[in-house]
């Protein structure tokens, strides 16, 4: 037997919006006293088809249990003209018929369709208006220095200020974690630095930052990308400026009092490694690091990320090989000779390394780290203890599960923000730093676990391995030099090998 269905929703961030109990009263007037069967959904957004109670009804109609569908409005039960397009598809091979109570659209009728299509159109319309009108605040309050939310900054707290007679926040300096941010910088401006050596030394003793997080060579890079630090000056102007990012302050208000804040602009790119079409701000806090030592890690991060001459797959020793003499990166660059490739320092490409290195044909010093791998097998005396690490892959599969579960409820908080009053966005906002928090401590014990995972190695296995090299694939023979070494350093009279083991 086929029943009248109505279908109800309201979004728990829209108090003024008409309530559940509202609507199914208007569709019942609507029903004209025949039998009715309920479908709501409290506190879910009408932009996707993801409502548990829609999905229930949609496979009643499927069992045929549904001969019509009576809502109090459009919007009620779609807002993407895509989903409404399959749904009334659905509803035309099952035989169901669709009104709305308030706007008096009725399937049945071939007029009644046609209006219906045009009036999805117009409702969609106005979900994209108000979100552009989202955006386009969003840009305006950044381009003047507000705080838009997010992380705070290791080595700052936030505190209240007012710009423009409007109340935002701002950071100010927390003078005990920027003592990390100091090291961290001063250790990583050494030409021979490399981001491993700076973790072993401010992790020295198993130590973790001030907020209890571990420390890892991706966050010390995005802190020392970060212009949130820097002193801005002329420097840091002309710096961004060369990069061609978009710069919304005056070169004037670059003289030395502020920080500034980076915000994606028109590149989607990950916004700290390509800076063009980024936005640059200046911000009310001070920074605390100078332009010269802020610049001497930036330009040497962006130097190792942006030069690349070939993929990695040319040689499966690619992002181990550093020189000996400024601590730069060796790439291979592909010559027409015999030869046909070779190792070349970085550093020296940017005229940052005056040391001249014997010409490094990769060939041959493939052949030579292989050799090398071979007898530091031969010679080990101290086997490690063989360990399950499938237990491990499957902790860190668990791990990875729920950050993308947080990573939803995060992008449905931010959806929910377009209809959110005053009280409610600080809710979600405070909700959101939560989730982002958990997510990050998520991350690290992903890294944890796979530092640990690195420490189990079957080395009879790994013999073998060595004895049938020339048959491995280019993957299988990155797997064994990312087991046994941590980095090969090229002098201009010698190779040494910092070994994991």
């Amino acid at each position: 037997m086929s029943n009248i269905a109505i279908y109800a929703r309201k979004s728990v961030f829209r108090e003024d919006s008409i309530s559940i109990e509202s609507q199914i009263e208007m569709c019942r007037y609507e029903a004209r006293g025949e039998a009715c069967v309920i479908y709501q959904d409290n506190g879910f957004s009408g932009k996707n088809t993801d409502r548990p109670d829609f999905k229930r009804m949609m496979n009643d109609i499927k069992s045929n249990k549904v001969s019509k569908v009576i809502v109090y409005k459009l919007d009620r039960i779609s807002r993407s003209i895509l989903d409404f397009s399959e749904m009334m598809c659905i509803f035309q091979k099952y035989s169901v018929d669709f009104v709305s109570a308030t706007e008096k659209f009725d399937t049945s009728s071939p007029m009644g369709r046609a209006m219906l299509n045009i009036c999805i159109v117009f409702a969609q319309l106005e979900r994209e208006t108000i979100q552009q009108r989202v955006t386009d605040a969003y840009s305006a309050r950044s381009k003047k220095g507000f705080y838009m939310g997010g992380r705070i900054p290791y080595g700052y707290s936030k505190i209240s200020t007012t710009i423009d007679g409007v109340n935002t926040s701002m950071y100010q300096i927390n003078h005990e974690e920027a003592e990390d941010i100091k090291l961290i910088y001063q250790l990583y401006s050494k030409p021979s630095a490399t981001l491993g050596d700076v973790l072993r030394e401010i992790t020295k003793n198993g130590n973790t930052n001030k907020r209890g997080n571990h420390w890892c060579t991706a966050r010390i890079s995005d802190l020392m990308r970060n212009p949130a630090y820097v002193i801005a000056d002329q420097n840091v102007y002309t710096f961004f400026k060369q990069q061609k990012a978009n710069i919304c302050s005056q070169p004037d208000e670059f003289n030395g009092e502020h920080s500034c804040y980076l915000f994606s602009g028109t590149n989607t790119n990950r916004k700290t490694w390509d800076l063009q079409g980024q936005n640059l701000v200046i911000a009310p806090h001070q920074g605390f690091i100078s332009s010269s030592l802020w610049l001497t890690c930036r330009k040497k991060l962006l130097s190792n990320h942006q030069i690349k001459y070939c993929k990695p797959k040319n040689s499966w020793l690619s992002g181990k090989v550093k020189c000996g003499h400024c601590g730069y990166a060796l790439t291979i660059k592909k010559s027409p000779t015999k030869a046909g490739r070779y190792f070349i320092c970085t550093g020296r490409v940017n005229k940052l390394c005056d040391t001249d290195v014997p010409t490094i044909y990769a060939d041959l010093f493939e052949e030579e780290i292989k050799i090398r791998i071979g007898d530091k097998l031969d010679n080990l005396s101290i086997k490690p203890k063989i360990g399950t690490v499938s237990e491990t892959d499957i902790q860190i599969q668990s791990l990875r599960t729920e950050i993308n579960f947080k990573d939803e409820k995060i992008k449905a908080l931010v959806d929910r923000l377009i209809d959110a009053d005053k009280t409610t966005v600080e809710y979600i906002n405070k909700t959101i730093n939560e989730l982002d928090k958990e997510k990050r401590d998520l991350s690290d014990r992903i890294t944890e676990l796979q530092n640990k995972s690195n420490d189990p190695i079957d080395f009879k296995i790994l013999h073998n391995v060595i004895s049938q090299w020339d048959n491995l694939s280019f993957d299988e023979k990155r797997d064994v030099v990312e087991l046994l070494i941590e980095k090969i350093i090229v002098y201009s009279d010698k190779i040494e090998i910092i070994w994991k083991i």
